[in-house]
């Protein structure tokens, strides 16, 4: 029985019911007053639940607006819409049949995917803003809070490898070790395979360190470049390497997703 002659719109999916809303509250909008409400179900992944939200609808004037991914649970739906002689539009079929054409693979099938890659880009995006927060020292208190500690001197690639190591959701605080500046106590009161130091020739340090005195228009001369203070530099931050005992990787030679990637490996096998 129809009680009332203003449509309902009903929006089940196996997640969370956003992308059907959306496209009902479009359709919605094309029928001024003539549709008086959404109403969203979200989280449906058994068949009862169907059949209930289906027999509901069945009181009303409704349609079924469903994006589920799940082939028996769209199965279920179209049988159980037909049953109640209920108008049930499937939102994602159509671009999941036209993309497994496309790219000739089967879909996964795989209910709330959607959901997950959300909380992985926000995850993502707050390594990112935590690496920020500490980066070169800025902050002592991330050593504790970080997944991964790195040390190194000047020109060590901290900041670069930092970034890239957010980007795959881990958070990094980097510590840059100065002669002239005792390091956080923090970093001696964490497991030491949370931290990794970093180090370099001294050549390509004395080189690197160079060409970035010329970019900032500084004299190349200058003692930051000169190799004596590049090892002492050196000497100093290997005393501090030794006392941690951590693993220690020379980036002199390796590119930043080579270091990064021998940083996930000590990482994975410290967990």
């Amino acid at each position: 029985m129809v009680k009332g002659k203003r449509g309902v719109i009903y929006v089940v999916s196996d997640s969370l019911g956003e992308t059907g809303e959306l496209v009902a509250k479009a359709g919605k909008i094309q029928f001024n007053s003539s549709i008086s409400e959404i109403k969203r179900f979200p989280f449906v992944l058994e068949k009862e639940q169907i059949s209930e939200i289906v027999e509901e609808a069945s009181q009303y004037n409704a349609i079924i607006v469903y994006t589920l991914v799940v082939p028996e649970m769209k199965e279920h739906m179209l049988n159980v819409a037909s049953k109640y002689n209920i108008k049930a539009v499937d939102v994602l079929g159509s671009v999941i049949d036209a993309l497994k054409e496309l790219t000739q693979r089967e879909p996964l099938y795989e209910a709330g995917l959607n959901r997950r890659l959300d909380a992985d880009y926000f995850k993502k995006v707050e390594a990112i803003e935590f690496a920020v927060k500490y980066d070169d020292g800025k902050d002592a208190r991330g050593v504790k809070k970080a997944d991964v500690v790195l040390l190194g001197v000047s020109r060590t690639s901290k900041t670069p490898l930092s970034m890239y190591l957010a980007h795959k959701n881990i958070r990094v605080a980097n510590i840059p070790i100065v002669p002239e500046v005792e390091p956080p106590k923090e970093i001696f009161e964490i497991p030491n395979n949370r931290i990794i130091a970093l180090t370099n020739d001294p050549d390509k340090l004395n080189s690197i360190r160079q060409e970035r005195l010329k970019a900032l228009g500084l004299d190349y001369t200058a003692n930051y470049a000169s190799m004596e203070r590049i090892l002492g530099e050196l000497d100093y931050a290997e005393k501090i390497y030794n006392k941690l005992r951590c693993p220690v990787i020379n980036v002199s030679d390796k590119a930043i997703e080579e270091t990064a990637s021998i940083i996930l490996s000590i990482i994975r096998k410290g967990d």
